[in-house]
């Protein structure tokens, strides 16, 4: 109990520490007063703050709407609550001027700020600034510090809100709080961000919807870190895009979910050439396109984890161009599937050049495109094992070894005498050996 006890000796002391934000909740007995009091965690704190943008470079926030068909009205304040100011977006956009130091807090009343085709943004805006407190403000003007659910009907909630909002340099003390999710709710948050270097800290919801992370950081160059991702269970696209191109970004969050759903970590780091290890993966059960172009141009990877990839059926595309283009990649998952799909494989270390042995292959029956330009132009890739026996399906191999070393060995099944020479086959120049 030590912990949450601690002694201040007078008020003065007392105030210093609670302006100070100290951190830690704690309750406090004063002697001169004989004062009970009771401070909240950050956490909490922030829960509390409604939106607030903290300047730290003169300019103006816009308020802005994409087209006339959708605009909407939001309250700001420069006096820390004090008064309001109503605006109602325009396609030229609201103009809030604000000098370095200034705090302004934001709040409203609508169930989202986007739809399909239109959104509201503050895009364009020229101050540098840092976001904290809670997005539910937006929401919910008065009572947001206890929402956790975004409404059916808030498809596309917070969609492109600080779009290209370059000026935009931090984010780790804002709160996405919802649990309960709706459809593309994040869809464009922050792309193009690109002076944005520090994410909201977690995303805290564990069951996601469809396209909810979709794009959500695509374009930060600066970002350096990822939220946290305890979502298990995943919904179609929900994190497709959503840091391609972060090409700052080192390290990747958890990825906790063994069941996954169509398209849903398509193209999620693509382009992430700082990017130098892959983050826990622990899906066993594969969708459609779940993991497809997930590492593309991560030029940094140098090795992946032996049993990263843990299914053992795979389904159409899933791995479809995977690591292609990983430039730096030297040592491969396994992989252990034995009954695949079609072009679940497909041009999945396609380009990577520092690439020398494959993982073995031990699918004996192939399916349509499933190898197809699997090791396309790994120019130094000299050691195939592949233990097919029947490679009839259409296209299986298609290019599956253009451009790979002059020479080298290929390890097959003994009992298999239906391999080919050239890029569809055994390479040419290269040695047979039965397994």
């Amino acid at each position: 109990m030590s912990r949450w006890l601690h002694r201040f000796n007078t008020v003065a002391e007392y105030t210093t520490a609670r302006n100070n934000d100290y951190l830690e909740p704690w309750v406090s007995y004063t002697e001169d007063n004989a004062k009970v009091n009771y401070n909240k965690s950050e956490y909490e704190k922030l829960l509390e703050t409604p939106l607030t943008f903290e300047i730290t470079g003169g300019g103006n926030i816009v308020w802005k709407a994409s087209d006339t068909a959708l605009t909407k009205t939001i309250e700001y304040s420069k006096d820390n609550g004090t008064t309001w100011t109503s605006i109602t977006s325009t396609t030229d956009g609201i103009p809030i001027d604000v000098e370095s130091g200034n705090t302004v807090q934001l709040r409203g009343n609508n169930t989202a700020y986007g739809t399909s085709s239109s959104y509201n943004t503050f895009s364009g805006s020229t101050a540098q600034f840092k976001v904290k407190g809670n997005i539910m403000s937006l929401i919910n003007p008065t009572n947001f510090s206890t929402l956790t659910t975004l409404e059916s009907n808030g498809y596309y909630a917070f969609r492109h809100l600080f779009y290209k909002c370059t000026g935009l340099t931090d984010a780790s003390k804002l709160l996405l709080p919802a649990t309960t999710l709706a459809d593309y709710c994040y869809y464009y948050m922050f792309r193009d961000c690109t002076g944005l270097t520090t994410a909201p800290s977690v995303l805290p919801a564990t069951t996601l919807a469809s396209g909810c992370y979709m794009y959500m950081f695509r374009g930060c160059t600066n970002l350096t870190t990822a939220p946290e991702l305890p979502a298990t269970t995943l919904a179609n696209y929900c994190c497709s895009s959503m840091f391609w191109g972060c090409t700052s970004l080192r390290t990747a969050p958890e990825l906790p979910a063994t069941t996954l759903a169509y398209g849903c970590y398509n193209q999620m780091f693509y382009g992430c050439t700082a990017l130098t290890s892959v983050p826990a993966l622990s899906a066993t059960t594969l969708a459609d396109y779940c993991c497809s172009s997930m590492f593309q141009n991560c030029a940094s990877l140098t090795a992946i984890p032996s049993n990263y990839l843990l299914a053992t059926a795979l389904t159409v595309e899933c791995y479809v161009s995977m690591f292609r283009n990983c430039t730096s990649l030297v040592t491969t998952p396994e992989l252990p599937a034995t009954t695949l799909a079609n072009s679940c494989y497909d041009s999945m270390f396609q380009g990577c050049t520092s690439l020398t042995t494959t993982p073995e292959l031990s699918a004996t029956t192939l399916v349509t495109q499933c190898y197809k330009s699997m090791f396309q132009g790994c120019t130094n890739l000299n050691y195939i094992k592949c233990l097919a026996t029947d490679i009839s399906a259409t296209d299986c191999t298609a290019n599956w070894v253009n451009g790979v070393a002059a020479s080298g060995t290929f390890v097959k099944a003994a009992s298999m005498t239906g391999w080919t020479t050239g890029t569809r086959g055994i390479p040419t120049g290269w040695t047979r050996v039965d397994a």
